[in-house]
């Protein structure tokens, strides 16, 4: 399985001097927090992508290095602010800025709710947005808002260069505006995150940090076009080219099958009269179709296609339809069991073996006893627990972010 040699959700970091290539004689890489490329042509230069404001420079100083021909066009591969933060670095006199026709939208969508989703974002990137690179006399460079040139509304194609590009916007990627760039002389499909932000993974339908939900069928629909194109090379959002026709239509095709598989299982529990939550207990993957889950996870998008198709009301309890969380009680059942420190001893004996369960007991002490010793430390050996199993890099993170709080209640010794 691909993935299995491919960087990792753990990999992504800021553009550094000392990550970046040439990929061929003609397309360069720079890696960050999403990669850059540039493309080299007679008569000028092509960038696909521009890292986020902060990292442009070290994107663009490459570039540069590489080639001093003029940014004839900018080309972003979708609007997510990792892929389109830097075009003001790249944008010159008569530079062609190229996004889909959606791009406006995504915009506006993303600054709507720019303040809730730092918050969210913040504990899985934390470490990057702390170290910033401040060139620029120590100033950090805004994040671009771009505003294109030319909008693909289906499919585009321009030549630079004797070079032909073609531009094909497809819907069911990781935005709403979300394109490939496909160089059919070379066989080479630059994708960005059509298909998520690591190749060879289960993609994220929903993010934990907080996004609409994606359509899987609309996924699958994108990666046929994806194999339509009969791709040599890859050259994706995160990581270095994926190469060989016959790996990319395997690995494709696995990733396809994969939500598929997933997508009709959900549909066939919902049929059959289950809930969700024995769903995600019992759904499970052949061996045939296995795929990384370093990213998205099975269960998460699972949940996601279930809500996509159901909503947020589960039919499984009154309350649902009602703005008083379960939390609400929590004190009131803590003092029936006989008060804070039975339910942490309770939630401290299951900690090993059933870790979200001593978690939801701990959260019940906690309620009822703000800042009590042994919930915490209860809870933090459930947390601990977890960590050491995780694999994925959203689930890692956070649980890494709830050990720290944590830690700063008081219980970092436990």
């Amino acid at each position: 399985m691909l993935w299995r040699s491919r960087p990792t959700g753990f990999d992504i970091r800021p553009a550094t001097t000392i990550r970046r290539r040439a990929i061929n004689d003609f397309v360069y890489l720079s890696e960050g927090n999403s990669n850059a490329y540039l493309i080299v042509t007679t008569e000028g230069r092509i960038v696909v992508n521009t890292g986020m404001g902060f990292e442009a420079p070290v994107h663009k100083a490459y570039f540069d290095e590489v080639d001093g021909r003029p940014v004839r066009y900018v080309v972003l591969t979708q609007g997510h602010v990792d892929h389109v933060g830097g075009v003001d670095a790249f944008r010159e006199a008569g530079t062609e800025v190229v996004a889909q026709a959606n791009c406006a939208a995504q915009q506006a969508y993303d600054a709507r709710l720019a303040a809730f989703r730092q918050r969210r974002a913040y504990f899985a990137f934390a470490e990057s947005i702390d170290r910033k690179q401040q060139p620029q006399g120590g100033r950090v460079p805004v994040q671009s808002r771009p505003a294109p040139t030319i909008t693909v509304h289906d499919r585009y194609a321009f030549e630079l260069g004797g070079l032909r590009v073609e531009l094909i916007a497809v819907a069911g990627a990781e935005t709403e505006d979300s394109m490939l760039v496909w160089l059919p002389a070379h066989r080479i499909c630059f994708t960005g995150n059509v298909f998520g932000a690591l190749f060879g993974h289960f993609p994220n339908l929903v993010t934990i940090r907080g996004d609409r939900y994606r359509d899987a069928l609309r996924y699958v629909e994108t990666l046929d076009v994806l194999l339509g194109l009969g791709a040599e090379m890859l050259l994706v959002g995160h990581g270095g080219p994926v190469v060989g026709h016959d790996v990319i239509r395997t690995e494709l095709e696995r990733m396809q099958a994969a939500v598929l598989h997933v997508h009709d299982a959900v549909v066939a529990a919902m049929n059959a009269g289950s809930d969700v939550w024995t769903m995600l207990r019992e759904i499970r993957m052949p061996p045939e179709l296995e795929v990384g889950e370093g990213y998205g996870k099975i269960t998460w998008s699972a949940r996601a296609i279930w809500e996509m198709y159901s909503g947020w009301f589960h039919a499984r309890s009154t309350t649902e339809l009602y703005p008083v969380p379960y939390w609400k009680v929590s004190p009131d059942l803590v003092a029936l069991a006989g008060g804070p420190d039975p339910v942490a001893a309770a939630a401290r004996a299951r900690a090993e073996s059933a870790p979200v369960e001593a978690i939801h007991l701990a959260e019940a002490a906690l309620a009822a006893a703000p800042g009590h010793a042994g919930a915490v430390a209860a809870s933090l050996a459930a947390h601990r627990v977890l960590l050491a199993r995780s694999v994925n890099f959203w689930e890692t993170r956070w649980l890494e972010h709830e050990i720290r709080r944590l830690e700063r209640l008081g219980g970092g010794g436990a």
